[in-house]
């Protein structure tokens, strides 16, 4: 087992992490596919930035996690890479 899955085990094994851990994955999950889809259509920050008209540090604010992005803009990063931003809820 890697030192991080080590490292990851021990501190979800705390009930107050797991919970703040398992409120920030879906924000996770989504600059995540973001990323990937940016890197294979072989775009970088400021290609996307310049496609949606903003700058490439909002690219980059999104994809460390630092801002809680709109759904609006979330539509317009996917629809450059030529994705569609599905929700969907579960139980």
């Amino acid at each position: 087992m890697s030192k991080w899955k080590v490292l990851e085990k021990e501190l979800l094994s705390d009930p107050a992490t797991k919970r703040e851990f398992d409120k920030l994955a879906p924000r996770y999950a989504v600059i995540s596919q973001l990323i990937k889809a940016r890197i294979k259509n072989k775009m970088t920050q400021m290609d996307v930035a310049k496609k949606i008209g903003t700058k490439q540090s909002a690219i980059a604010r999104l994809e460390s996690g630092n801002v809680n992005p709109s759904l609006e803009f979330l539509q317009r990063i996917a629809q450059v890479m030529g994705y569609k931003l599905t929700i969907h809820l579960s139980k």
